[in-house]
């Protein structure tokens, strides 16, 4: 399922029982900008909102807005790895990026799906 984007920001967005309606926020940048909405319709339209007013004040404060992430990663690992990370990307039939990728996103995926939260201490909330 692709997020809800708008104007390049995605939007993660849940719904609450306690609320009653859905919650959101705008994803990957380091402001919290929030938002809600019985509906989807409404939902949407929150988030658009949201989006525009964190965008119109940043520009009134002179303040460059946060952008989303670009989805480009870098990485520096020890050559050994990224030869075994190679082999194992060819032997599958894929990109090394295609590979990493995927490896990724399970990674990602699978430890939300055990705790709902990051207990890394290298990352953000853990």
């Amino acid at each position: 399922m692709k997020p809800m984007r708008y104007r390049g920001y995605p939007a993660r967005i849940e719904y609450s029982d306690e609320d009653g309606c859905f919650v959101g926020r705008v994803a990957g940048i380091r402001d919290i900008i929030t938002f809600h909405g019985e509906s989807v319709g409404e939902v949407r339209e929150a988030f658009e909102e949201a989006v525009e007013f964190y965008l119109e004040s940043c520009d009134e404060r002179g303040e460059t807005p946060n952008k989303p992430y670009s989805g480009r990663l870098l990485l520096r690992i020890d050559p050994e790895i990224h030869a075994a990370v190679a082999e194992a990307a060819e032997v599958d039939g894929v990109s090394i990026n295609q590979w990493a990728g995927e490896k990724l996103t399970a990674a990602v995926v699978g430890e939300e799906q055990t705790s709902g939260t990051r207990t890394d201490p290298g990352l953000p909330g853990g």
